[in-house]
């Protein structure tokens, strides 16, 4: 019925533009060049991390690496250093991945988390009045410094914008060159019916702008500030 429902939609504006529908049969799609898959193409992990880091600190990014073992110290840290007193974490059982299935039951801060179950508007208040956000990314593109994460049940939308500051946790593992590395891997799970999503998100640094005078202001809406964990052994 949606497809049926979008052909309809799109015959009758081609009718309406008194032109026939484009169509890919006829048209198909020809890359100018390689570009997408050669960018970075042969670098190895350490490589990757390297340059994601140096990409991430341009966009205001507070970089910092770990292993699991240290993991949950450094989560400590950050939030004595942030001062936070409200902390949102997302609904996930990856947290034993991470060795921080104890540290998530005990943060030392009130801690609240992102409920599948929750009303829309209840798990939206929750992000919003948290003074900290830790959650986790799919992948790190290192071209950019962007972090891409599929919306889940356990960690929406609202998750990565409303809170004061923004942590996310990435293995090393997932650093990728750019996006079209993390587009495949997200078609692969898409195909398996491993990933059911509304959205993917994709993350560069914390907001920022410049008034008439060009001063660049960094944090203007969203969190003041964004952290990037790269875990290394993993």
């Amino acid at each position: 019925m949606d497809k049926q429902n979008r052909e309809d939609f799109l015959n009758s504006i081609a009718t309406k533009a008194g032109r026939p529908r484009h169509q890919l049969a006829d048209h198909p799609f020809k890359p100018l060049n390689n570009l997408p898959e050669a960018t970075l193409s042969g670098k190895t992990q350490d490589q990757l991390l390297q340059i994601a880091k140096k990409s991430s600190e341009g966009v205001h990014v507070n970089f910092e690496t770990t292993t699991t073992v240290c993991l949950a110290d450094l989560l400590n840290k950050y939030v004595q250093h942030k001062n936070i007193r409200q902390l949102i974490l997302p609904t996930t059982d990856v947290w034993g991945k991470f060795k921080l299935a104890d540290w998530q039951k005990s943060t030392g801060v009130t801690t609240n988390y992102w409920i599948p179950q929750a009303p829309r508007k209840e798990n939206i208040q929750r992000a919003q009045n948290a003074d900290g956000a830790i959650g986790f990314a799919d992948f790190l593109l290192a071209e950019s410094g962007t972090i891409a994460v599929a919306t889940t049940p356990g960690q929406g939308r609202a998750f990565h914008f409303l809170p004061t500051h923004y942590l996310s946790i990435i293995p090393k593992s997932k650093i990728v060159p750019r996006s079209r590395q993390a587009m495949v891997a997200y078609a692969e799970k898409f195909s398996s019916g491993e990933l059911k999503t509304s959205n993917i998100n994709l993350i560069t640094g914390p907001s920022n702008s410049g008034d008439i005078e060009m001063v660049l202001v960094v944090g203007v809406h969203g969190p003041l500030d964004m952290t990037y964990v790269v875990v290394e052994d993993l």
